[in-house]
Protein backbone atom coordinates (compact mmCIF):
# COMPACT_ATOMS: atom_id res chain seq x y z
CA UNK A 1 0.00 0.00 0.00
CA UNK A 2 0.77 3.45 -0.55
CA UNK A 3 1.96 5.94 2.40
CA UNK A 4 0.39 8.72 0.23
CA UNK A 5 -2.62 10.10 -1.21
CA UNK A 6 -3.09 10.13 -4.60
CA UNK A 7 -5.56 13.09 -5.53
CA UNK A 8 -4.74 13.14 -9.25
CA UNK A 9 -5.60 9.73 -11.24
CA UNK A 10 -3.68 10.81 -14.04
CA UNK A 11 -0.79 10.64 -12.48
CA UNK A 12 -1.38 6.67 -12.16
CA UNK A 13 0.37 5.73 -15.02
CA UNK A 14 3.67 7.58 -14.47
CA UNK A 15 4.03 6.17 -10.73
CA UNK A 16 3.87 2.77 -12.31
CA UNK A 17 6.83 4.08 -14.59
CA UNK A 18 8.49 5.74 -12.00
CA UNK A 19 8.32 2.88 -9.88
CA UNK A 20 9.68 0.21 -12.30
CA UNK A 21 12.44 2.58 -13.17
CA UNK A 22 11.18 3.03 -16.76
CA UNK A 23 12.04 6.25 -18.66
CA UNK A 24 9.24 9.57 -19.01
CA UNK A 25 8.19 10.73 -22.26
CA UNK A 26 7.39 14.22 -22.94
CA UNK A 27 3.92 12.99 -22.52
CA UNK A 28 4.66 12.15 -19.10
CA UNK A 29 6.19 15.13 -18.60
CA UNK A 30 3.05 17.40 -19.49
CA UNK A 31 1.01 15.15 -17.26
CA UNK A 32 3.56 16.17 -14.26
CA UNK A 33 3.52 19.77 -15.16
CA UNK A 34 -0.40 19.86 -15.35
CA UNK A 35 -1.57 17.60 -12.25
CA UNK A 36 -3.05 19.64 -9.41
CA UNK A 37 -1.37 17.00 -7.17
CA UNK A 38 2.29 18.75 -6.66
CA UNK A 39 3.03 16.45 -3.20
CA UNK A 40 2.64 13.84 -5.25
CA UNK A 41 4.42 14.87 -8.59
CA UNK A 42 7.11 15.97 -5.51
CA UNK A 43 7.28 12.64 -4.12
CA UNK A 44 8.22 10.70 -6.95
CA UNK A 45 10.54 13.11 -8.03
CA UNK A 46 12.30 12.21 -4.20
CA UNK A 47 11.98 8.69 -4.41
CA UNK A 48 14.45 9.48 -8.21
CA UNK A 49 16.63 11.50 -6.37
CA UNK A 50 17.17 8.87 -3.20
CA UNK A 51 17.65 6.37 -5.43
CA UNK A 52 20.80 7.95 -7.07
CA UNK A 53 21.91 9.96 -4.21
CA UNK A 54 20.75 8.62 -0.72
CA UNK A 55 19.96 11.08 1.61
CA UNK A 56 22.82 13.22 0.32
CA UNK A 57 22.67 16.98 -0.80
CA UNK A 58 26.03 18.67 -2.42
CA UNK A 59 27.67 21.73 -2.09
CA UNK A 60 30.83 23.63 -2.97
CA UNK A 61 32.66 26.41 -1.98
CA UNK A 62 33.37 28.19 -4.88
CA UNK A 63 33.83 32.14 -6.18
CA UNK A 64 32.35 33.92 -8.77
CA UNK A 65 34.09 35.91 -11.58
CA UNK A 66 32.98 38.12 -14.25
CA UNK A 67 35.91 39.70 -16.22
CA UNK A 68 33.57 41.51 -18.45
CA UNK A 69 29.80 43.11 -18.85
CA UNK A 70 30.69 44.30 -22.28
CA UNK A 71 29.21 42.20 -24.94
CA UNK A 72 27.89 42.45 -28.38
CA UNK A 73 24.41 39.86 -27.57
CA UNK A 74 21.19 41.91 -26.89
CA UNK A 75 18.98 39.18 -24.81
CA UNK A 76 15.68 40.10 -23.46
CA UNK A 77 15.87 39.21 -19.87
CA UNK A 78 19.88 40.27 -19.36
CA UNK A 79 20.33 43.30 -16.95
CA UNK A 80 24.03 42.47 -16.61
CA UNK A 81 25.64 43.65 -20.37
CA UNK A 82 26.68 46.43 -21.09
CA UNK A 83 27.17 47.94 -24.76
CA UNK A 84 30.95 49.26 -25.57
CA UNK A 85 31.18 52.81 -24.16
CA UNK A 86 27.94 52.80 -22.16
CA UNK A 87 27.89 53.97 -18.86
CA UNK A 88 28.53 51.13 -16.21
CA UNK A 89 30.70 48.95 -18.99
CA UNK A 90 34.23 47.28 -17.90
CA UNK A 91 36.62 45.16 -18.28
CA UNK A 92 38.84 43.55 -15.93
CA UNK A 93 42.59 42.62 -17.30
CA UNK A 94 43.77 39.30 -16.45
CA UNK A 95 45.91 41.01 -13.82
CA UNK A 96 42.72 42.71 -12.17
CA UNK A 97 40.78 39.14 -12.17
CA UNK A 98 43.83 38.12 -10.08
CA UNK A 99 43.85 40.92 -7.43
CA UNK A 100 40.03 41.18 -7.22
CA UNK A 101 40.35 37.24 -6.51
CA UNK A 102 43.45 37.89 -4.16
CA UNK A 103 41.37 40.36 -2.17
CA UNK A 104 38.20 37.44 -1.53
CA UNK A 105 40.16 34.41 -1.58
CA UNK A 106 40.22 32.00 1.00
CA UNK A 107 41.70 28.32 1.72
CA UNK A 108 38.17 26.32 1.56
CA UNK A 109 37.62 27.59 -2.47
CA UNK A 110 38.06 24.77 -4.68
CA UNK A 111 36.37 26.50 -7.93
CA UNK A 112 36.83 29.82 -9.62
CA UNK A 113 33.20 30.34 -11.95
CA UNK A 114 34.03 32.58 -14.65
CA UNK A 115 31.66 34.20 -17.07
CA UNK A 116 30.90 37.33 -18.58
CA UNK A 117 29.79 39.28 -22.04
CA UNK A 118 30.81 39.06 -25.46
CA UNK A 119 33.41 41.58 -25.40
CA UNK A 120 34.28 42.37 -29.38
CA UNK A 121 36.77 44.65 -28.48
CA UNK A 122 38.94 42.21 -26.84
CA UNK A 123 40.78 39.20 -28.72
CA UNK A 124 40.47 35.91 -27.46
CA UNK A 125 43.47 35.66 -26.29
CA UNK A 126 42.33 37.93 -23.35
CA UNK A 127 39.96 35.21 -22.05
CA UNK A 128 42.59 32.37 -22.31
CA UNK A 129 45.33 34.54 -20.40
CA UNK A 130 42.59 34.64 -17.87
CA UNK A 131 42.48 31.09 -17.35
CA UNK A 132 46.06 30.60 -17.80
CA UNK A 133 46.65 33.67 -14.88
CA UNK A 134 44.61 31.94 -12.44
CA UNK A 135 45.29 28.50 -13.05
CA UNK A 136 49.01 29.23 -12.27
CA UNK A 137 48.62 31.61 -9.80
CA UNK A 138 46.05 28.84 -8.21
CA UNK A 139 46.75 25.41 -9.40
CA UNK A 140 44.60 23.50 -7.07
CA UNK A 141 41.23 25.24 -7.53
CA UNK A 142 39.23 23.63 -10.44
CA UNK A 143 38.49 26.50 -14.00
CA UNK A 144 35.04 26.45 -14.47
CA UNK A 145 34.84 28.98 -17.39
CA UNK A 146 32.80 29.84 -19.93
CA UNK A 147 29.45 29.28 -21.78
CA UNK A 148 28.72 27.32 -24.75
CA UNK A 149 27.26 30.81 -25.84
CA UNK A 150 30.77 32.33 -25.03
CA UNK A 151 32.84 29.48 -26.58
CA UNK A 152 30.65 29.93 -30.09
CA UNK A 153 31.11 33.56 -29.71
CA UNK A 154 35.04 33.19 -29.22
CA UNK A 155 34.99 31.15 -32.37
CA UNK A 156 33.70 33.43 -34.31
CA UNK A 157 35.93 36.40 -33.06
CA UNK A 158 38.91 34.05 -33.86
CA UNK A 159 37.91 32.38 -36.90
CA UNK A 160 38.80 29.13 -35.15
CA UNK A 161 36.56 26.30 -34.83
CA UNK A 162 35.23 25.66 -31.38
CA UNK A 163 37.53 22.40 -30.98
CA UNK A 164 40.64 24.87 -31.58
CA UNK A 165 38.77 27.08 -29.20
CA UNK A 166 38.36 24.55 -26.51
CA UNK A 167 41.71 22.82 -27.05
CA UNK A 168 43.57 25.96 -26.64
CA UNK A 169 41.38 26.84 -23.86
CA UNK A 170 41.87 23.24 -21.66
CA UNK A 171 45.77 24.07 -22.63
CA UNK A 172 45.43 27.15 -20.07
CA UNK A 173 43.93 25.55 -17.60
CA UNK A 174 40.25 25.43 -17.98
CA UNK A 175 38.43 22.17 -16.29
CA UNK A 176 34.85 22.39 -16.84
CA UNK A 177 31.78 24.61 -19.16
CA UNK A 178 29.57 26.59 -16.40
CA UNK A 179 25.58 25.42 -18.43
CA UNK A 180 24.79 29.31 -19.16
CA UNK A 181 23.27 30.13 -22.41
CA UNK A 182 20.95 27.24 -23.15
CA UNK A 183 18.10 29.49 -22.07
CA UNK A 184 15.35 27.63 -23.83
CA UNK A 185 17.17 25.32 -26.32
CA UNK A 186 13.88 25.94 -28.87
CA UNK A 187 14.89 28.58 -32.24
CA UNK A 188 11.17 29.69 -31.46
CA UNK A 189 11.80 31.13 -28.47
CA UNK A 190 15.79 32.01 -28.80
CA UNK A 191 14.41 33.98 -31.96
CA UNK A 192 12.34 36.53 -29.35
CA UNK A 193 14.76 36.25 -26.07
CA UNK A 194 18.37 35.76 -27.43
CA UNK A 195 18.57 36.34 -31.31
CA UNK A 196 22.24 37.32 -31.08
CA UNK A 197 23.59 34.34 -29.61
CA UNK A 198 24.60 30.60 -29.96
CA UNK A 199 21.39 28.37 -31.39
CA UNK A 200 20.17 25.25 -30.00
CA UNK A 201 21.99 23.41 -32.48
CA UNK A 202 25.40 25.37 -31.66
CA UNK A 203 24.71 25.17 -27.87
CA UNK A 204 24.67 21.16 -28.01
CA UNK A 205 27.41 20.95 -29.97
CA UNK A 206 29.93 22.90 -28.13
CA UNK A 207 28.99 20.62 -25.11
CA UNK A 208 29.28 17.55 -27.25
CA UNK A 209 32.86 18.39 -28.72
CA UNK A 210 33.78 19.32 -24.93
CA UNK A 211 33.00 15.92 -24.02
CA UNK A 212 34.31 14.61 -26.70
CA UNK A 213 37.63 16.00 -25.10
CA UNK A 214 37.08 14.41 -22.11
CA UNK A 215 35.43 17.86 -19.83
CA UNK A 216 32.51 17.18 -18.12
CA UNK A 217 29.83 20.18 -18.15
CA UNK A 218 26.40 21.37 -16.61
CA UNK A 219 23.21 22.65 -18.36
CA UNK A 220 21.30 25.15 -17.69
CA UNK A 221 17.19 25.85 -18.28
CA UNK A 222 15.98 29.88 -18.60
CA UNK A 223 12.09 28.96 -17.17
CA UNK A 224 9.60 31.41 -16.46
CA UNK A 225 9.44 34.21 -19.49
CA UNK A 226 5.79 34.92 -20.78
CA UNK A 227 6.46 33.29 -23.99
CA UNK A 228 8.24 29.89 -23.50
CA UNK A 229 5.59 26.76 -23.65
CA UNK A 230 5.66 23.60 -21.54
CA UNK A 231 6.31 21.86 -24.25
CA UNK A 232 9.43 24.02 -25.24
CA UNK A 233 10.85 23.27 -21.56
CA UNK A 234 10.26 19.58 -22.07
CA UNK A 235 11.87 19.77 -25.66
CA UNK A 236 14.75 21.46 -23.61
CA UNK A 237 15.17 18.28 -21.10
CA UNK A 238 14.58 15.74 -23.74
CA UNK A 239 17.38 16.99 -25.77
CA UNK A 240 19.65 17.02 -22.40
CA UNK A 241 18.72 13.46 -21.85
CA UNK A 242 19.56 12.58 -25.46
CA UNK A 243 22.61 14.39 -25.38
CA UNK A 244 23.73 12.59 -21.98
CA UNK A 245 22.95 9.02 -23.67
CA UNK A 246 25.35 9.82 -26.17
CA UNK A 247 28.25 11.48 -24.07
CA UNK A 248 27.22 11.01 -20.35
CA UNK A 249 29.31 13.97 -20.25
CA UNK A 250 26.77 16.33 -17.97
CA UNK A 251 27.15 16.47 -14.42
CA UNK A 252 23.95 18.30 -13.19
CA UNK A 253 20.92 20.14 -14.52
CA UNK A 254 20.12 23.62 -13.24
CA UNK A 255 17.29 24.91 -13.32
CA UNK A 256 17.00 29.10 -12.86
CA UNK A 257 14.12 30.57 -12.44
CA UNK A 258 14.01 34.07 -15.04
CA UNK A 259 13.78 37.33 -12.30
CA UNK A 260 11.40 40.09 -13.08
CA UNK A 261 13.60 42.78 -13.90
CA UNK A 262 15.00 41.15 -17.06
CA UNK A 263 15.13 44.46 -19.33
CA UNK A 264 12.80 43.67 -22.54
CA UNK A 265 11.72 40.33 -21.67
CA UNK A 266 8.31 41.56 -20.49
CA UNK A 267 8.45 40.06 -16.67
CA UNK A 268 5.97 41.36 -14.73
CA UNK A 269 6.42 39.08 -11.43
CA UNK A 270 8.28 35.94 -10.61
CA UNK A 271 7.64 32.92 -10.82
CA UNK A 272 5.80 30.98 -8.29
CA UNK A 273 7.11 28.49 -6.06
CA UNK A 274 4.56 26.14 -7.18
CA UNK A 275 6.56 26.48 -10.25
CA UNK A 276 10.09 26.50 -9.24
CA UNK A 277 9.29 23.19 -7.19
CA UNK A 278 7.42 21.30 -10.31
CA UNK A 279 9.92 22.88 -12.76
CA UNK A 280 12.90 20.86 -10.04
CA UNK A 281 10.52 17.86 -10.09
CA UNK A 282 9.62 17.29 -13.50
CA UNK A 283 13.49 17.83 -14.28
CA UNK A 284 14.27 15.03 -12.06
CA UNK A 285 12.16 12.51 -13.50
CA UNK A 286 12.80 13.53 -16.71
CA UNK A 287 16.48 13.41 -16.64
CA UNK A 288 16.69 10.19 -15.51
CA UNK A 289 20.39 9.86 -17.00
CA UNK A 290 21.99 13.14 -14.88
CA UNK A 291 23.29 12.25 -11.76
CA UNK A 292 22.27 15.34 -9.93
CA UNK A 293 19.14 18.78 -10.12
CA UNK A 294 20.76 21.83 -9.01
CA UNK A 295 18.56 23.55 -6.77
CA UNK A 296 20.04 27.64 -7.85
CA UNK A 297 19.26 29.74 -4.35
CA UNK A 298 20.19 32.92 -5.92
CA UNK A 299 17.18 32.71 -8.01
CA UNK A 300 14.43 31.28 -5.72
CA UNK A 301 15.75 32.36 -2.10
CA UNK A 302 17.63 30.14 0.48
CA UNK A 303 14.47 28.99 1.85
CA UNK A 304 12.75 27.13 -1.34
CA UNK A 305 16.24 25.70 -2.52
CA UNK A 306 16.03 24.10 1.01
CA UNK A 307 12.49 22.62 0.43
CA UNK A 308 13.25 21.32 -3.32
CA UNK A 309 15.94 19.03 -1.56
CA UNK A 310 13.03 17.07 -0.83
CA UNK A 311 11.11 17.84 -4.37
CA UNK A 312 13.95 16.22 -6.03
CA UNK A 313 16.85 18.44 -5.93
CA UNK A 314 20.32 17.14 -4.61
CA UNK A 315 22.82 20.06 -4.77
CA UNK A 316 22.55 23.35 -3.61
CA UNK A 317 25.06 24.80 -5.65
CA UNK A 318 27.66 27.23 -3.57
CA UNK A 319 29.05 30.17 -1.71
CA UNK A 320 29.75 32.17 -4.51
CA UNK A 321 31.70 34.89 -2.94
CA UNK A 322 29.73 37.50 -5.07
CA UNK A 323 26.79 36.95 -7.62
CA UNK A 324 26.69 39.65 -10.22
CA UNK A 325 24.03 38.49 -13.14
CA UNK A 326 20.78 37.38 -11.47
CA UNK A 327 20.94 40.27 -9.12
CA UNK A 328 21.68 42.90 -12.13
CA UNK A 329 18.01 41.65 -12.64
CA UNK A 330 16.10 41.86 -9.57
CA UNK A 331 17.25 38.96 -7.53
CA UNK A 332 16.21 39.24 -3.63
CA UNK A 333 18.87 37.19 -2.05
CA UNK A 334 22.04 37.43 -0.43
CA UNK A 335 25.26 37.54 -2.95
CA UNK A 336 26.94 34.90 -1.49
CA UNK A 337 26.44 32.62 1.49
CA UNK A 338 28.59 30.62 4.06
CA UNK A 339 29.59 27.29 4.71
CA UNK A 340 28.49 27.06 7.70
CA UNK A 341 24.67 28.60 6.24
CA UNK A 342 24.47 25.99 3.51
CA UNK A 343 25.15 23.30 6.07
CA UNK A 344 22.49 24.33 7.87
CA UNK A 345 19.77 24.82 4.91
CA UNK A 346 20.81 20.80 4.27
CA UNK A 347 20.73 19.68 7.75
CA UNK A 348 17.55 21.58 8.03
CA UNK A 349 15.71 19.51 5.15
CA UNK A 350 16.29 15.76 7.04
CA UNK A 351 19.98 15.63 4.55
CA UNK A 352 23.00 15.13 5.34
CA UNK A 353 25.45 17.86 3.89
CA UNK A 354 28.48 17.20 1.74
CA UNK A 355 30.96 19.87 0.74
CA UNK A 356 32.00 18.68 -3.06
CA UNK A 357 34.49 19.48 -5.42
CA UNK A 358 32.99 20.37 -8.99
CA UNK A 359 33.02 16.92 -9.91
CA UNK A 360 31.06 15.78 -6.95
CA UNK A 361 33.86 14.39 -5.56
CA UNK A 362 33.76 14.17 -1.69
CA UNK A 363 35.96 16.66 0.11
CA UNK A 364 33.70 16.79 3.33
CA UNK A 365 30.40 14.74 5.40
CA UNK A 366 28.60 16.84 7.87
CA UNK A 367 27.44 14.96 10.54
CA UNK A 368 25.33 16.46 13.49
CA UNK A 369 28.78 16.89 15.39
CA UNK A 370 30.58 18.57 12.09
CA UNK A 371 32.88 17.50 9.61
CA UNK A 372 34.13 14.11 9.07
CA UNK A 373 35.63 11.93 6.55
CA UNK A 374 37.68 13.77 4.06
CA UNK A 375 38.37 12.71 0.71
CA UNK A 376 36.00 9.77 0.59
CA UNK A 377 34.75 9.14 -2.99
CA UNK A 378 31.52 10.72 -3.94
CA UNK A 379 28.29 9.11 -2.52
CA UNK A 380 26.42 8.94 -5.84
CA UNK A 381 29.09 6.73 -6.95
CA UNK A 382 30.39 4.60 -4.43
CA UNK A 383 28.07 5.11 -1.23
CA UNK A 384 29.58 5.11 2.13
CA UNK A 385 28.33 2.26 4.54
CA UNK A 386 25.63 4.73 5.78
CA UNK A 387 24.34 5.50 2.09
CA UNK A 388 20.85 3.40 1.49
CA UNK A 389 22.04 2.27 -1.78
CA UNK A 390 20.75 0.44 -4.80
CA UNK A 391 19.01 -2.49 -2.98
CA UNK A 392 17.73 -0.30 -0.56
CA UNK A 393 15.98 2.31 -2.57
CA UNK A 394 14.64 -0.40 -4.41
CA UNK A 395 13.35 -1.64 -1.08
CA UNK A 396 12.19 1.80 -0.26
CA UNK A 397 10.24 1.82 -3.89
CA UNK A 398 8.49 -1.51 -3.08
CA UNK A 399 7.50 0.02 0.35
CA UNK A 400 5.47 2.87 -1.22
CA UNK A 401 4.32 0.73 -3.94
Amino acid sequence: MRDWAVLDPALEPIIDKVLAGRRLSVEDGLVLYRSPDLLTVGRLADLVNRRLNGDYAYFIENMYINPTNVCEASCAFCGFQRKPGEEGAYTMMPEDVLQYVRERMNPNIREFHIVGGHNPLVPFDYYVDIVRTLKTHYPSVTIKAYTAAEIVFFSKLSGRPVEDVLKILIDAGLETLPGGGAEILSERYRRKMSPDKATVDEWLSVHRTAHRLGLKTHATMLYGSPIETLEERLEHMRLIRELQDETGGFLVFIPLAMQPRSVTAGIKKRTSAFDDLRTIAVARLMLDNVPHIKSYWINIGTQLAQLSLTFGASDLHGTLVEERISHAVGALTQTALTRDELVWLIQGAGKIPVERDTFYNVIRLYGPDGPSAQNRPAPSSSPPAESPGPAASASSARRMA
